[in-house]
C-alpha cells in the first residue's frame, strides 16, 4: 500500500507541479483554455499558485500527514471545480481535469488507507 501511495503522490505532485509552471508562465495551451471557458487570463497566477501549493502539499505529506491529506482533500475541491467550469459553458473536453480528478482523488484514499484518517 505504502508504494503505491509514494508511487500516486509523487506522479501528481509532479503532473501539478508541470501545470502549475504552465499556468504561471501563461503558456498559450492554458490560455486556450482559460479563453473556451470564460475564465479571465488575470486568474492563471492564483489559479497556478494554487496548483503549486497543492503539489507541495502532497510531497510535505510524507513528513506531515495531515497536510498531505489536507492538500489532496483541496485538490479534490479543485478540480471538481474545473469540472464545474467546463459544464458552466458547455465544454465536454473534460480530459485532463477528469484526469487530474482522478489523481487527486487516487492520492487522498491511498494516503488514508495508509495512514488512517489523520
Amino acid at each position: 500500500m505504502f508504494a503505491a501511495y509514494v508511487a500516486v503522490n509523487l506522479l501528481t505532485a509532479t503532473a501539478l507541479g508541470y501545470g502549475a509552471y504552465l499556468d504561471l508562465v501563461g503558456h498559450e495551451s492554458i490560455a486556450t483554455i482559460a479563453d473556451r471557458l470564460s475564465v479571465p487570463r488575470s486568474w492563471m497566477v492564483p489559479l497556478g499558485t494554487l496548483l503549486g501549493a497543492g503539489a507541495v502539499g502532497l510531497l510535505i505529506g510524507f513528513v506531515v500527514p495531515l497536510i498531505g491529506t489536507a492538500a489532496a482533500a483541496c485538490l479534490v475541491l479543485y478540480f471538481l471545480g474545473a469540472i464545474g467550469a467546463h459544464l458552466r459553458v458547455g465544454d465536454r473536453r473534460l480530459g485532463s481535469a477528469a484526469a487530474f480528478l482522478s489523481l487527486s482523488v487516487a492520492v487522498l484514499a491511498l494516503g488514508l488507507a495508509h495512514r488512517g484518517a489523520w
